[in-house]
This record gives structure tokens, sequence and C-alpha cells, in this order.
């Protein structure tokens, strides 16, 4: 998943603080420079060279409609594991990943293929935005922490415990499959109002030594 370093101009205020709404004005001029040249999708999943990868995965597009009204935003804790029952995750950790000098965000080390990774350029799950949390399907080494992807439906909760000793809970709204190429970077990294979770894995066959599709669950916090 290829994404942008970050150019954005240093904050300027006479006494080092930035305003509340020199804060806001960054985060939405961060996520419309990532909507513009965010990458087209995750990497590394499903490797070629090893014949214990995980089975091929198509899951159906299917969505609910945005509740009326949303849940309260959590204060910012940092995420420390991820529960998916109907996908039997159960992770403890949670690595942080951001954008490396070739302008691609880093995704969980195929040695710690069994641990999600978040986005630390954005805010933490239970926040108000987007969170957007990265996790292998399978990689060169076999099945990985989201290999049981499909299983999966809308409505189901996604948990994820937090270093404040909270858990911020999410029920997923909509899932997608999509080719690579056709990333959908607005709607991923989008602003948004609302305390929302963006889960992106990998799925559909094996092209050029990578999964072809990228997976993404979209889910709303509801706790």
């Amino acid at each position: 998943m290829s994404t942008p370093t970050d150019t954005l101009p240093p904050e300027s205020p006479t006494d080092g603080t930035p305003s509340p709404a020199r804060r806001r004005g960054t985060r939405l001029a961060v996520a419309a420079a990532l909507t513009t040249a965010l990458g087209l999708g995750l990497i590394a999943c499903g490797e070629s060279g090893n014949s214990g990868h995980a089975p091929d995965v198509k899951v159906d597009n299917a969505s609910a409609a945005h509740a009326k009204s949303g849940a309260t935003p959590m204060k910012k804790s940092k995420p420390t594991g991820l529960r998916i029952p109907s996908a039997g995750v159960d992770a403890s950790s949670m690595l942080d990943l951001s954008v490396g000098g070739d302008g691609e965000l880093a995704v969980p080390p195929v040695d710690k293929a069994d641990e999600p990774g978040w986005w630390t350029g954005g805010v933490t799950p239970g926040e108000k935005g987007a969170s957007v949390l990265v996790a292998h399907y399978d990689t060169a080494n076999g099945p990985a922490l989201m290999k049981n992807v499909a299983k999966v439906k809308v409505g189901d909760t996604i948990e994820v415990p937090r270093a404040d000793g909270s858990t911020a809970k999410f029920k997923v709204r909509e899932i997608q499959q999509v080719d690579k190429k056709n990333f959908p970077t607005n709607k991923v990294y989008g602003a948004t109002d609302r305390p929302e979770l963006r889960l992106l894995t990998c799925g559909g066959p094996i092209v050029g030594g990578h999964r072809a599709d990228n997976i993404i669950l979209y889910a709303d916090l509801v706790q």
C-alpha cells in the first residue's frame, strides 16, 4: 500500500502550541493529501515461493446503512490488540505502522504475520475520524492473522483493546473486495465526522507474487 510522506508545512503558533482550529485544519489537510496521493493497496501478502499459502479468497461485497447517530468518540489511546470473534482473531499486541522514506505505508513483517498493525498517522481506534488497521491474510510462510476473513459478515463485531484499559467496539458496516489497481483511497482514508475503523487485508489470486486484491472492512464505533 503506497502512501505519501507528510509534506505539510510545520505548525507555526506564536507560543509553540497549535490552536484547536489549527490542529483540526492540519488533520483535514493530511486527509486531503492522503486522498489524492495514497497508493494502490497492500503488499507482501501471499508471496510466491511457498506452496503453503492460504487458499485464494473471494468475499461478497455487502453493506448496511449508516446509523442515524454515531457513538460518542473516545479519547486518544493507542491500540494494544485486536479481536474479531467471527474470524477467530484474538491478537494481544498491535504494531505501529508508518510511512517510510519510499512513500509506502509499512505492513507487519512476515515474521509477525499474526500481529495486526495500526497506521500511526491516523487517529487511534475510537477517536473521531477513520482509524486504519492492517493485517495479513497470508504471506510466503503460510496463512496469517486474517486467514478467516471470509467468515466476517456485516453486523459482526471488531474489538480493539486500548492502552488506557478501554476497548473500542465496532460493528462491521461494509465489506469490500477490490482489485488493488482500483483501491478506493478517498473512501478508506478520507475525513469522517464519526469514529470509524478500516481494516485492510489481502485477497483474490496471487498475481506476480502477491495477492491481487484488497479486502476492506469498514466498521463504526458502537461502544
